[in-house]
């Protein structure tokens, strides 16, 4: 059975450490769109493509997250990012604690 519960925990490890490096990714995205970036840049690029189809369908649940011209979405993603890692992480490690 400890090879069950080694499972879950290394399943639990590497969601938070995807979760961990989309934070960081939404962060770097939303500072880089502060200063005017290249369009046409790979790293801009390769943060838009990331970040924007989660962000676009925020914006679009929540139309309040537009205020005075000021984005909130990548707010509301890192939020929901939290609370993912605190609920469902947790959860698992438990989970595999109790096995």
């Amino acid at each position: 059975m400890f090879v069950f519960n080694n499972i879950i925990y290394a399943i639990a490890q590497i969601l938070l450490t995807l979760l961990d490096i989309y934070f960081w990714v939404i962060i770097a995205a939303t500072v880089i769109s502060w200063v005017r970036p290249d369009p046409y840049n790979p790293i801009v690029r390769t943060l838009y493509a990331l970040t924007e189809p989660v962000l676009y369908r925020v914006r679009k649940w929540l139309p309040f997250t537009l205020i005075n011209g000021l984005d909130l979405s990548p707010v509301v993603v890192l939020i929901a990012l939290q609370l993912i890692k605190n609920i469902v992480i947790r959860s698992l490690i438990q989970i595999a604690d109790a096995i």
